[in-house]
């Protein structure tokens, strides 16, 4: 509520014995004082509009900014992929195509027939990556099992993301955490907890210093990130491959590329007996909480954003730009390094070349899905994990290709880069800024000016 004497009232408009600059700033204290009582300024001063339906444009905003807002945006972007990926599984059933044959005659029958072969197929991916009536949960416990690796390395690329930088080298981080981790669980032999620390340690360790040097090439020399990171990526595969026809990394008795089995002592313990969830989905948890109060509450985290916003104004500020990319690429190497040391340690529990499968590219489009927010990277991380642990039973259930669910990944890409395309089919047009509040300043001011003559 705005009392009177928080009002200005007819007269106290700028009288002639006062200055311009006099009137200007009564008319801004009083632009201040009404903004903190929340009131209005009188017609006199400044023509307003009427106060009604205050309540309901406050919530409408709310609700525009939510519906326009980027999350809203992803979950659309998910929707129509889906929809799109759904008419072309449809488009390969047999029955689909001989209901179309006579579509015209009786089109229920080919609207049926569509609508069957896309449910069918996805309600089968459900089953596989959710919820099972046989099972139970057991289902989502894979996907949570499968997308700790994603949501580790997608923490690494979003982090990069929000600096301004281009990490394309988690699946090299990932390599090169996996070959250290793996060294360290099959050679040592410690006791429980010690042991496990140390292949932590070690491949966070080898993650970190993989990116750092990306972030000292970029820092130093000007080379660029993307050029680096892929060409690093080769490095590191290469390498693993070289080591697994070693001596030192080779099962004994067996020319096979694959290493011994790690220790039990160095491997994560399963969280929920009979599936094969590990303690490193609850690290994947922490670590995604120690990223965004980093960005949002760390003095470093907001150096990090600062130079990811304008790298010229960050030095400007005093920010030490050189010495935040190479720290940046520090940490994103050290979070994909966490998804290396998860397959190595908690899934896998032997070193293969191919530990890494595609993990590190499909990081990056869980952080474009989750808009490059820790949050909602996780989230992207679990909607990815869900895709490739409920692909095979829909594979089993309906014949449905594999490969299907790598197109509806790429069709989420390909939406989540185009926003101004999702929001058009959609009809979400951004609505133009109101600009009342600005022109009713400069009346102000010119009243005041005027009345001062």
């Amino acid at each position: 509520m705005t009392s009177k004497d928080q009002t200005p009232s007819k007269d106290q408009t700028p009288s002639k014995d006062q200055t311009p600059e006099e009137s200007a700033a009564e008319v801004r204290a009083a632009d201040v004082a009404l903004d903190t009582a929340g009131g209005t300024l009188e017609p006199s001063i400044v023509p307003v509009s009427s106060q009604s339906g205050d309540t309901g444009h406050h919530e409408g905003s709310t609700m525009r900014r939510i519906v326009m807002g980027n999350g809203f945006v992803s979950v659309l972007a998910v929707i129509v992929a889906l929809f799109l990926g759904g008419l072309l599984i449809a488009s390969t059933d047999k029955t689909v195509a001989e209901t179309a044959g006579y579509f015209f005659a009786r089109p229920t029958d080919f609207l049926l027939a569509l609508w069957n072969a896309m449910t069918k197929s996805y309600v089968a991916l459900f089953q596989g990556s959710v919820f099972n009536p046989r099972q139970g949960l057991m289902p989502l416990l894979e996907t949570m099992t499968v997308a700790t690796p994603l949501i580790c390395a997608g923490l690494g690329v979003a982090l990069a993301f929000r600096a301004g930088l281009f990490n394309i080298g988690a699946q090299g981080q990932i390599i090169i955490s996996a070959t250290l981790a793996a060294y360290v669980g099959f050679t040592w032999h410690l006791p429980f907890g010690l042991h496990l620390l140390l292949v932590i340690i070690m491949g966070v360790l080898g993650g970190a210093a993989w990116g750092a040097i990306v972030g000292v090439l970029k820092a130093r020399t000007g080379a660029h990130e993307v050029i680096v990171t892929i060409m690093l990526n080769y490095v590191a595969l290469f390498l693993l491959d070289f080591l697994l026809n070693t001596a030192a990394f080779r099962r004994p008795g067996d020319n096979s590329p694959i290493s011994p089995r790690l220790d039990d002592t160095a491997a994560y313990p399963v969280i929920i007996p009979g599936s094969r969830l590990h303690l490193g989905f609850l690290v994947a948890v922490l670590l995604t909480y120690g990223v965004w109060w980093m960005l949002n509450r760390s003095t470093i985290g907001f150096e990090f954003r600062a130079v990811g916003a304008n790298p010229v104004a960050a030095r400007t500020a005093g920010v030490k730009v050189p010495r935040a990319t190479i720290l940046v690429m520090a940490f994103a190497g050290a979070l994909a390094a966490f998804g290396g040391v998860a397959q190595v340690a908690g899934t896998e529990k032997v070193l293969t070349g191919g530990i890494a499968a595609q993990i590190g590219f499909d990081a990056i489009t869980v952080a474009l899905l989750g808009r490059s927010t820790p949050w909602g990277t996780f989230f992207a991380g679990l909607l990815f994990g869900a895709f490739r642990a409920g692909a095979v039973q829909m594979q089993i259930q309906t014949g449905t290709p594999i490969d299907i669910v790598l197109v509806v990944q790429s069709l989420i890409v390909l939406f989540i880069a185009a926003p101004p395309l999702i929001r058009s089919i959609f009809r979400l047009e951004p609505k133009k800024k109101n600009r009342t509040p600005k022109a009713a300043r400069k009346a102000a001011l010119a009243n005041a000016a005027g009345g001062a003559k």
